[in-house]
């Protein structure tokens, strides 16, 4: 390549990048996941609207797995591990017996209702088991939903990754011979584990070299934290185990642990996960034909109905009965089995391997991608609050690039305070919120006021409070606890626990991470 085609190259690609970037926004403004604007860039840009031909699918396959280990990078970085670890037992169940028990029902259907051979049967079901972390991350964290159930779909969507690329393998590469279930088992076992080991240990390798190294530059600290996600995932990938498993430990372990500027190294993931999903998703776009794509939807639909109505519920009962899940939040559970990225990922791995059918597979799961995205997504607001789930009062994290804030290693929180909250008429001296919890600005009918120790608090007043880790849960505890039984709560026996039981209302939850 000259310099002159490198011109060209980069023009195009900040172009498109730009375009990218735009659709984003736009689709937040209309209520759509952002990918399904990053695939549509990917089509216009494609052999047959503007003409850019792309038919690579080895390197489709190469670039869609290491984005998708930058995403798992981003997706463990920005989630608590105080959300997720009481949720690691049915998160673990539903990302490993849930994924099979979707496949199963997945590709029976694909089988009687479309008459596909088993073998397809069953690579069209793992392919598209899995819910996708990008979709997940980015749809779930702007609703006000109980901790419980962020946490629990983040971390599924986190761990079930791994056992659906693991099967996709395996399919895959039996073209003739179909393995048992103990060699499946056992493969799936090794990657886990081994993945998983190695995600913890570089990730706390990571966490205690970044502790004790002192680096010549602030942005570099981001580079190497991301860097040692980075690691974790070919390390593990190097031994034939799972990566993405390993990334998202990595990540989760290295979030989580008290290293030097949170704030930048969180907004440098968070890009990096934006970039990595924009170039994902429009390469993805790249690769289908849609002149090919008319004859997959009704074959998409069909297979989308039994993986949206049998399968995906039938999982998340089947994995959920034992610990006790009330069937509101399974039922929202089981519609927010989005798919994104990862099953048209996963699309291309059949092709590489050469599997009869393997095209005709991939224009199937694109337009179930879409089609189900487009029903999904964008619905999941109302159906929380069909269910039940919404919490208009949830405290909500905010995203500030300050250094006093990362230095401090404080965090800022707002809360609303709706009609039937008991926190209205309440002296700011009353709330007595543990120190240094303190409220520092009040938002009220559309200015703002600095409140004293006598400021009393109205229906519709948002608060900003800065807190710090440390005492972050103390104070959510108390703010719930008098939002539903006023300032005496604590002689009413109300200690502001997130998961009420009986007839407490719960006006303040914790919120997502």
């Amino acid at each position: 390549m000259n310099l002159q085609e490198l011109y060209v190259v980069l023009l195009i690609g900040g172009t498109v990048l730009l375009a990218s970037i735009a659709a984003a926004r736009t689709a937040n403004r209309l209520g759509l996941p952002s990918l399904l604007l990053f695939l549509a860039v990917g089509v216009i840009v494609g052999e047959d609207v503007l003409g850019l031909d792309f038919d690579d699918a080895q390197l489709a396959q190469s670039l869609g797995t290491a984005g998708l280990a930058v995403i798992l990078v981003e997706g463990g970085l920005t989630t608590q591990w105080a959300d997720v670890k009481r949720l690691l037992a049915p998160a673990g169940v539903l990302a490993t017996a849930g994924v099979a028990v979707s496949v199963a029902v997945t590709a029976a259907g694909a089988h009687w209702l479309l008459g596909m051979d088993w073998h397809l049967a069953l690579l069209l079901g793992a392919i598209v088991s899995s819910t996708d972390a990008a979709a997940v991350f980015a749809v779930l964290r702007a609703l006000p939903l109980p901790q419980k159930v962020t946490g629990l779909l983040e971390a599924e969507s986190g761990f079930n990754d791994a056992p659906t690329i693991i099967l996709v393998l395996v399919f895959s590469t039996a073209a003739a011979d179909l393995p048992g279930p103990p060699q499946i088992l056992g493969d799936l076992l090794y990657q886990l584990v081994v993945g998983g080991l190695l995600g913890l240990l570089l990730g706390r390798a990571g966490a205690a070299a970044l502790r004790h190294i002192a680096l010549p530059a602030t942005g570099l600290y981001p580079l190497a934290t991301v860097g040692f996600g980075i690691i974790a995932f070919a390390a593990a990938g190097a031994v034939n185990a799972s990566g993405i498993i390993a990334a998202y430990l990595a990540g989760l372990v290295l979030g989580n642990s008290k290293l030097p500027h949170r704030a930048a190294t969180r907004s440098f993931a968070e890009g990096a996960g934006w970039l990595a999903q924009i170039g994902l998703f429009v390469m993805l776009g790249l690769l289908v034909t849609p002149s090919e794509l008319p004859s997959a939807v009704l074959p998409a639909i069909a297979v989308g109905l039994v993986l949206l109505l049998a399968a995906r519920p039938i999982s998340v009962v089947v994995c959920l009965f034992p610990f006790r899940v009330p069937w509101p939040e399974q039922a929202f559970i089981s519609w927010a089995g989005l798919r994104g990225a990862v099953p048209i990922v996963l699309a291309t791995f059949p092709i590489v391997a050469g599997v009869d059918g393997a095209r005709h597979l991939l224009n199937i799961v694109f337009v179930l991608v879409v089609l189900f995205t487009l029903v999904q997504g964008p619905s999941l607001p109302a159906v929380a609050r069909l269910l039940g789930l919404t919490r208009p009062g949830a405290l909500r994290d905010i995203q500030v690039e300050t250094a006093p804030l990362d230095v401090l290693d404080a965090d800022l929180l707002t809360v609303a305070i709706p009609e039937d909250s008991r926190l209205k008429g309440v002296a700011v001296f009353e709330l007595r919120l543990p120190p240094p919890t303190v409220v520092t600005l009040i938002v009220r009918e559309g200015a703002t006021l600095v409140p004293d120790a006598n400021t009393v608090l109205r229906t519709g007043d948002e608060l900003l409070l800065i807190t710090t880790p440390a005492s972050r849960e103390a104070a959510e505890r108390r703010l719930r606890a008098i939002g539903r039984r006023g300032k005496l709560a604590r002689w009413h026996g109300e200690h502001g626990n997130p998961e009420p039981t009986g007839d407490t209302a719960d006006t303040i939850s914790a919120p997502p991470s």
